[in-house]
């Protein structure tokens, strides 16, 4: 479902080693909103809900909310470096449709809910 990369897997490690709670987890979703109409949601948890469906890729353990995997079935994550800085990139072969910065999408069969950007 989700393809995360070996870089990518070892900086949410580092993240992950980082945070004082052994039970912390990656957290990957989408919400309706951004300047294509759905907005990625990343970051590190420590809740589990009944709505929540468990990968595990590279050692690392992954929730996703059951209404965002639609949206996200065949997601790539990776890690770039570029000079001084680096970040998260997302590839998501459901996307027909993406804002200028790559954080916002719609996909074929679901437009969400589009907001205006700051330019």
């Amino acid at each position: 479902m989700i393809t995360i990369s070996e870089f990518a897997v070892e900086k949410i490690k580092e993240m992950l080693a980082n945070e004082e709670n052994p039970n912390m987890f990656l957290r990957v979703g989408v919400h309706p909103g951004g300047c294509s109409g759905f907005s990625y949601g990343m970051g590190l948890d420590d809740e589990e809900t009944d709505q929540d469906v468990y990968v595990e890729t590279g050692g690392l353990k992954v929730l996703v909310d059951k209404e965002s995997i639609p949206h996200l079935a065949g997601l790539e994550i990776d890690y770039k470096e570029s000079g001084m800085s680096g970040g998260f990139t997302i590839s998501n072969p459901n996307a027909t449709a993406t804002c200028g910065c790559g954080a916002s999408f719609r996909t074929a069969l679901a437009e969400g809910k589009a907001e205006k950007c700051d330019d």
